[in-house]
């Protein structure tokens, strides 16, 4: 994405001074070693399936696709049935998705493939007011639902159902802003299908026409410390989210779905990484570029996320 200058500085690792013996000189007391860190592959969550099973364990993860196979393990089930997961409740609460982060004592709940149902809708509007997220492994689903819009009028569809097709394609292997994109260029006047599956219930029946969660309640960790799930690399172990940063990725998320109609805690969290200690938006679109490139961002998107980061530094951001 031009933005102007696009050349890389990297910054040339120091050397450290080698210490000199002296006889002069009384060597001070060693300082106590810090207390290690956790090991990431070492940590265990406990794990439920929404709709209702037993307790499990889970552990040695990095990436969510990584941990989708373990709850696998765990339940002997495909990780192709899991559609998402919740932190600390059963329910299909999208402000409590699993995204980047996990607390360190947070319960996961898993939410596996459920009903299947199909509707046909009459496009007579631009905009559909739907906004759509996805688990990182393909399947997208619906987070959001805009009230008064075209699909709120269709009760069929609700918060939490996976996109299955659209007019007989299949999308399940596509990532969110690929469906996101694919409902906006439906064409207006014309009839769409759509088949969706939605989440199994059991415990506590879904409200009928959720609209969906914002992020103003939502935390995305919780505790001191979080694992950091990384779609490319291992997971690591890292303090919560500074007041500043929380703010930065709630204001990129909703600028994610303006621009894109998707909605993605990870990808607001990796963009606001990207920025922490670039000077100016030209250094930001390079480091978008070398770990976001496949999204192709707008410039103008580029700009008013470089923009949202440092209101958020400056404390403009409520």
């Amino acid at each position: 994405m031009p933005l102007g200058l696009r050349s890389k500085k990297k910054d040339k690792s120091k050397e450290t001074s080698k210490l000199v013996e002296s006889e002069a000189v009384t060597p001070a007391p060693a300082a106590p070693a810090p207390a290690p860190a956790p090991s990431a592959s070492r940590l265990q969550f406990h794990t439920q399936l929404a709709h209702g099973s037993p307790t499990g364990r889970v552990a040695g993860f990095g990436s969510a696709r990584e941990l989708y196979a373990k709850i696998g393990e765990a339940f002997g089930i495909d990780p192709a049935q899991i559609m998402f997961c919740t932190l600390n409740t059963h329910k299909a609460d999208m402000d409590k998705l699993l995204g980047a982060q996990i607390g360190l004592e947070d319960f996961i709940f898993a939410h596996v493939k459920g009903q299947r149902k199909e509707v046909e809708v009459l496009k007579t509007d631009d905009v559909l007011g739907l906004t759509i997220t996805d688990n990182g492994t393909g399947c997208a689903f619906i987070k959001r639902i805009k009230e008064g819009s075209l699909m709120d009028q269709t009760k069929i569809i609700c918060v939490g159902d996976h996109i299955e097709t659209i007019n007989g394609k299949n999308v399940s292997d596509c990532r969110h802003y690929e469906v996101a994109k694919m409902l906006k260029d439906l064409e207006k006047g014309r009839m769409f299908k759509l088949e969706l599956i939605e989440p199994m219930k059991a415990f506590e029946k879904l409200e009928p026409r959720s609209k969906g969660g914002t992020l103003q309640a939502a935390k995305i960790s919780r505790g001191r410390e979080t694992l950091r799930l990384r779609s490319k690399g291992p997971a690591t172990v890292e303090e919560m989210p500074t007041e500043v940063e929380e703010k930065a990725i709630k204001k990129v998320d909703e600028l994610l779905e303006t621009y894109m109609g998707i909605r993605d805690i990870e990808l607001a969290a990796t963009m606001v990484e990207a920025g922490r200690d670039k000077k100016n938006p030209d250094e930001f679109a390079v480091a978008l570029d070398e770990t976001l490139g496949d999204f192709a961002f707008p410039d103008e998107f580029v700009f008013d996320v470089w923009g949202a980061i440092g209101d958020a530094k400056q404390g403009r951001l409520e």
